[in-house]
């Protein structure tokens, strides 16, 4: 494998033509405000080459498989191939790869420059499908399931390098839409080689040789945009190969493990597969059987479902304000159990039919729930998806995030397997499909509330997006000053009860909070902070021990590397002044010099959450309205060395009148 790898790789670094950090050149730092939206990434060198590519080969691999699943099952007859298991056949030799060769791809990835992997695997694409050309011709089955074998293969070893090369060329602000528009571009893709395929192989005669005559072209295709994709550099060069799958995909499992939220996003990506498997899998029979439609009702549910990812998918961005925002992963779980569950309620009590067209079914006004609840339920899975594919992307390690990435696909395929054994053990114990889809909804729910449990960033993040989407209109200025790496300390105006998830909402990056002991007795708030792991601290004239505690927790979070947050004037204002700061702040940073970065929120004195009643807090709710406007700006690191309460204040004030 290495040789035909390193000579695809140029002989040049390449570093002018690559993206942010991982390449070497240090983040960009574009205010996500000046950012181009993510359709402006189709028109550069970095992002364009590669997006046709993977939208080629997801296409391909679509047209060839469902032109064979129909060759099999309408026009061949075979005995060791039943047309009633030809599609279960036919997607299980495709996914055998992904459970042996994903750990061996994964590595190949890592040690290699990914646009030297993505141009060998074109160049295999074009083999196979050279293979498969002469399989249509003759109509040689046993060829054309070793070719879904090889592409099955082929899509093994992309895997990988599509979610690795992108940390490599686009920047924080960009992984959300770059992500957004590759899952986009996948089930379009998908959506339409099943129709070329299909249109294709059903012409008399001639069907055949121009389903051959497309793969071979759409994998030539794909190869010319690929010698387009700029370098990407390895970014483990040194790596020795282990060529056991079995070892080696245990060892990817523990590396994804190693970062807890990485993995558990994971298993979150893994589970919506589970999740569109059970749907995808049983549209035929749910159309046939519940709707009472034909080929081309089943094949129009296929089109909603794949538009309604589409569209979620390019959501993502416009949604989280070009960052990486995991808060709209529950909002994508909630959507998916609420229009999974009404699907069921949608669609079992229609009344018997003979089978319809798309028109006839479509002129029935109780169908057009159906449709908007599948619509709806993909598009929810599309916001859930792609914030966590672009979080694992940027929390892995780069040396080894391709590995990383594969130990997902390794999951992916074992849970889609699981979903089409539950299915199938559901429907044959009696269960029809609109109650295996109310199943799915609500084992869907149990699941987010279970992984949002384990992993908290997820649910504060939720809570800090609806607050400042849907209670506020919320403005952020600066935030390419909070760092997207390395320990800081930052020191912000305390004026509500809320300063700090409105503070979590615009960073990047998860931050830890030193916060009054008292406000943890507070309900519903109480139970957030200690969520996020927020250190409780107390004067040391009213406990010592607390005191104390805090600041050597404060330490430990610096030392890991880690955001910390301070409210340096000791408490929440009760008329809306800045007031003083005090010492703490230089008590942190004598035993831990990090830069300080200033922060100040605006407009929130006045609001429900400030104490602006005569002192006291939460006593009107909503005595602004909805969608008051509200403001944070984050002003230049100071260096600790130039750092004191004094300076500080008067940066924060600073910012306050900006």
């Amino acid at each position: 494998m290495s040789g035909p790898l390193q000579s695809a790789a140029p002989a040049h670094g390449g570093a002018a033509d690559l993206g942010p950090h991982d390449a070497g050149q240090g983040d960009p730092r574009v205010s996500a405000h000046d950012h181009p939206n993510q359709f402006a990434l189709l028109s550069q060198r970095r992002f364009a080459p590669f997006f046709w590519t993977q939208f080629l080969g997801a296409g391909n691999d679509n047209l060839f498989k469902f032109a064979f699943t129909v060759m099999v099952t309408y026009q061949l007859q075979v005995s060791w191939l039943p047309p009633s298991k030809a599609g279960l056949v036919i997607g299980a030799v495709f996914i055998l790869p992904f459970l042996l060769f994903s750990a061996t791809s994964g590595q190949i990835t890592d040690k290699h420059d990914k646009t030297a992997v993505i141009r060998f695997v074109k160049n295999l694409e074009i083999g196979i499908m050279a293979l498969a050309a002469l399989g249509f011709m003759t109509a040689h089955v046993a060829v054309l399931l070793t070719c879904v074998f090889l592409m099955g293969l082929h899509s093994t070893l992309f895997g990988p390098v599509k979610y690795a090369y992108m940390p490599q060329h686009l920047n924080e602000r960009e992984l959300t839409g770059g992500n957004g528009m590759v899952e986009m571009g996948t089930f379009v893709a998908i959506l339409l080689g099943n129709v070329l395929g299909g249109l294709l192989i059903a012409m008399p005669e001639v069907g055949a040789r121009y389903v051959a005559i497309g793969c071979v072209l759409a994998a030539v295709a794909g190869r010319f945009t690929a010698q387009l994709v700029p370098p990407t550099p390895a970014t483990d060069p040194g790596l020795v190969i282990n060529w056991n799958p079995v070892t080696e995909t245990l060892r990817n499992l523990k590396l994804a493990h190693g970062n807890i939220v990485v993995f558990r996003s994971l298993l979150g990506i893994s589970w919506m597969w589970f999740f569109g498997a059970v749907f995808l899998s049983n549209f035929p029979v749910f159309a046939k059987e519940v709707l009472h439609g034909n080929e081309g009702v089943a094949s129009l549910l296929l089109v909603v479902f794949s538009i309604g990812i589409g569209i979620g998918s390019l959501l993502c961005e416009m949604l989280s304000k070009r960052h990486v925002e995991i808060g709209l992963v529950p909002a994508g779980a909630i959507g998916m159990s609420v229009f999974a569950i009404d699907l069921y309620f949608a669609s079992r009590a229609l009344p018997p039919s003979a089978a319809m067209s798309v028109a006839e079914f479509l002129s029935h006004a109780t169908h057009w729930r159906v449709i908007f609840d599948l619509g709806l339920l993909s598009l929810f899975a599309g916001i859930y998806s792609v914030p966590m594919y672009a979080l694992i992307q940027l929390r892995s390690q780069p040396s080894h995030r391709a590995r990383v990435i594969a130990a997902n696909n390794i999951l992916n395929a074992l849970f889609m397997i699981v979903s089409s054994v539950a299915a199938g053990a559901m429907l044959t114990a009696g269960f029809s499909v609109p109650e295996v889809f109310l199943a799915t909804g609500i084992a869907n729910a149990a699941v987010a509330i279970y992984i949002f449990l384990l992993v908290p960033e997820y649910l504060l993040r939720f809570v800090a997006f609806l607050l400042t989407r849907c209670v506020y209109r919320f403005r952020v200025r600066g935030d390419v000053n909070i760092p997207t790496e390395g320990a800081a300390l930052i020191v912000c105006n305390h004026v509500s009860f809320i300063d700090a998830i409105v503070l979590m909402a615009a960073s990047p990056r998860p931050i830890r909070f030193v916060m009054d002991h008292r406000i943890f007795q507070l309900p519903v708030l109480g139970w957030l902070f200690k969520l996020a792991k927020a250190i409780p601290i107390a004067s040391q004239r009213e406990n010592p021990a607390t005191y104390a505690a805090a600041f050597e927790a404060a330490d430990r979070v610096l030392a890991d590397g880690d955001l910390l947050c301070i409210f340096p004037e000791g408490g929440i204002t009760r008329d809306g002044q800045l007031q003083p700061f005090k010492g703490g702040v230089m008590k942190i940073l004598e035993r831990r010099p990090v830069p300080v970065v200033p922060v100040a929120l605006q407009n929130l004195w006045g609001s429900y959450f400030s104490r602006v009643e005569n002192g006291t807090a939460m006593v009107r709710p909503f005595r602004r309205g909805l969608w008051s406007p509200v403001g944070l700006v984050a002003g230049e690191a100071v260096p600790p060395s130039q750092a004191s309460p004094e300076r500080l204040r008067d940066r924060v004030a600073t910012l306050l009148a900006a």
